[in-house]
């Protein structure tokens, strides 16, 4: 295990009960200057103890306690898959470009450019519409949507109840809640667009379908679990292998959602800039939220990582921060105790719920200062305080990344 002092991660044993740890796969913790939730812990001590855990968790400083399992945590498994730790939203993950502007070269009122973003980028939803689809599928869609149709419909046709998820018509669309668009500057004044987003309404289906599915079967099979959360899918069965496929088609839709919607974002901002830019230079597309195939330790594993992204030796990677804080470009370091992963946000240090009851619109308007966003109550679950700092997050995971560039934000759009 070697000392404290050699290593940049600690065992959850050491400062949790010894003697529950002692029941359960090692969980090695990139946290230290962050603070991490009794919940949490419990949480992933519960993930620790299923059978087929491949040699560790790894667990990302920005941990928090999630629906289904434990936010910003790796988790490797042989034989099995958990459908919950995968959660709904399939894919979800970053896409951000460099663009040829400057700081000089934006306008100095940057509310129309918001106002521009909001129209042309569906988003949000109100009680019984959702507002945030398309009524007619835009060309970039429609094109997108024709690479995909045909995998989904293998889908349906093993599983009808598919059928009615919203697809083509989410597609290219932002969502809600911390998903969100932003235009940003680093650390040179060159101009950045940046967005946050997954597979939308048909991830969510596949997702909840088959948390239904592997639920149903623990029962069918009298197979005792410490959380219904922990439902798994054992491989070589047949909804396994349904599984797989679709998850991985909800991660394909996800992809191109965030590279649709990023073409619209960016043909809306070239209608309120004057000067003419390319928006195609360092351009990163990355999940954070998705099950891979992956090689580690000369085995063949699945990687779950929720709330996690891929840091391989050399690919690059997202970090945002919140809504008034730095985000980060990085290039992953290859590290392989935490299976070349990272954090992949700043990570909550509440829940919405409490961030409503303890932050005012003044208390938000002051934390996002200076950028150009909604400032109203329906947002407060969103404002800077209810999030980690990120400086500390980007402190703990040294070893797991390097900063290519850090970005701060002039325009968000939230979903």
């Amino acid at each position: 295990m070697g000392t404290i002092a050699d290593r940049s991660y600690d065992f959850l044993s050491e400062a949790f009960d010894a003697a529950k740890a002692s029941k359960a796969a090692p969980v090695k913790m990139w946290t230290r200057g962050v603070p991490v939730d009794e919940a949490s812990k419990e949480q992933l001590l519960n993930t620790a103890r299923m059978p087929f855990i491949y040699k560790w968790l790894a667990v990302m400083p920005d941990v928090h306690y999630g629906k289904g399992s434990t936010i910003g945590s790796v988790i490797p498994t042989k034989g099995a898959i958990i459908p919950a730790a995968v959660g709904v939203d399939l894919g979800c993950g970053m896409m951000a470009v460099r663009t040829s502007l400057s700081a000089s070269d934006l306008p100095d009122t940057l509310a129309p450019l918001r106002l521009a973003l909001e129209k042309a980028v569906p988003h949000g939803r109100t009680l019984g519409r959702d507002k945030g689809s398309w009524s007619d599928l835009p060309a970039a869609t429609a094109e997108a949507w024709s690479a995909l149709e045909l995998g989904f419909t293998r889908i349906v046709d093993k599983h009808p109840k598919l059928a009615k998820a919203n697809t083509a018509n989410h597609l290219g669309t932002l969502g809600t809640g911390n998903h969100f668009i932003e235009l940003c500057l680093d650390e040179e004044d060159r101009v950045w667009f940046m967005l946050h987003s997954g597979s939308r309404g048909v991830g969510n289906a596949i997702g909840s379908y088959f948390i239904e599915r592997a639920r149903e079967d623990m029962l069918r099979y009298f197979i005792n679990i410490p959380d219904k959360d922990l439902a798994y899918l054992p491989e070589g069965t047949e909804g396994f292998d349904d599984y797989v496929e679709a998850v991985e088609w909800a991660q394909s839709f996800a992809m191109a959602n965030r590279e649709v919607m990023m073409r619209h974002a960016v043909d809306a901002a070239r209608e309120v800039i004057a000067k003419p830019f390319e928006a195609h230079l360092e351009a990163v597309n990355c999940h954070h939220n998705y099950v891979a195939r992956e090689h580690h330790f000369g085995e063949n594993v699945l990687i779950t990582r929720k709330g996690a992204v891929r840091a391989a030796e050399g690919v690059m990677g997202i970090i945002p921060g919140s809504m008034g804080a730095k985000s980060f470009i990085v290039r992953g370091k290859g590290n392989v105790e935490s299976f070349c992963s990272c954090s992949h946000g700043a990570g909550r240090v509440m829940s919405r719920t409490e961030a409503k009851r303890r932050f005012t619109v003044e208390d938000h308007a002051a934390a996002t200062a200076g950028v150009e966003c909604r400032k109203d109550a329906d947002v407060i679950d969103e404002t800077p305080k209810a999030y980690k700092d990120i400086d500390a997050v980007m402190a703990a995971q040294a070893d797991l990344v390097e900063i290519v560039h850090t970005l701060r934000q002039l325009v968000c759009v939230k979903g």
